[in-house]
C-alpha cells in the first residue's frame, strides 16, 4: 500500500511541477499569480526572469520520471526528500514576504508534506 502512495506521489508532484515549469515558460504572468505573492514589478526583463522558474521546474519533474523508469526506490526516495526543500522554502518565503499565508500552506506547505510522507517509506524500504 505505501509503495503505490509514494509513487503515487511522485508522479503527481513530478507532473504537476512540469505542467507549472510549462506555464511559467509560456505565460509567466499567470502562473506567477497563482504561486502566494504579488506580481513583480513591471521591466522589460521580468518576464524572462520569471521564465527561468519554468524550465528548472520541468527539470525537477523530468528527473522523478527518469528515477521512476530508470533507478530504484530508495534514490527515488532520497531525491524527493531533497527535493521538498523547495515548497518548503517557497512557503518560507511567502509567510516572511506577508504573502498568501493559504496558498503557502495550502499549495506549498502541503506539497512538501506529501513529498516527505511518500520519500520516508522508499527511503526506509517500508514501499
Amino acid at each position: 500500500m505505501m509503495h503505490w502512495f509514494s509513487i503515487g506521489v511522485a508522479v503527481l508532484a513530478a507532473t504537476a511541477i512540469i505542467a507549472l515549469g510549462i506555464m511559467y515558460l509560456t505565460k509567466p504572468r499567470t502562473a506567477t499569480e497563482s504561486f502566494g505573492l504579488p506580481l513583480p514589478e513591471e521591466g522589460a526583463n521580468t518576464d524572462w526572469w520569471l521564465r527561468l522558474k519554468g524550465s528548472r521546474d520541468i527539470v525537477s519533474g523530468l528527473i522523478v520520471f527518469a528515477l521512476l523508469a530508470w533507478g530504484d526506490l530508495r534514490l527515488l526516495g532520497i531525491v524527493l526528500l531533497i527535493q521538498a526543500i523547495t515548497p518548503i522554502c517557497d512557503m518560507s518565503t511567502i509567510l516572511a514576504a506577508k504573502g498568501s499565508t493559504g496558498r503557502a500552506l495550502g499549495i506549498h506547505g502541503l506539497t512538501a508534506a506529501l513529498m516527505i510522507l511518500a520519500a520516508i517509506p522508499l527511503i526506509t524500504g517500508l514501499a
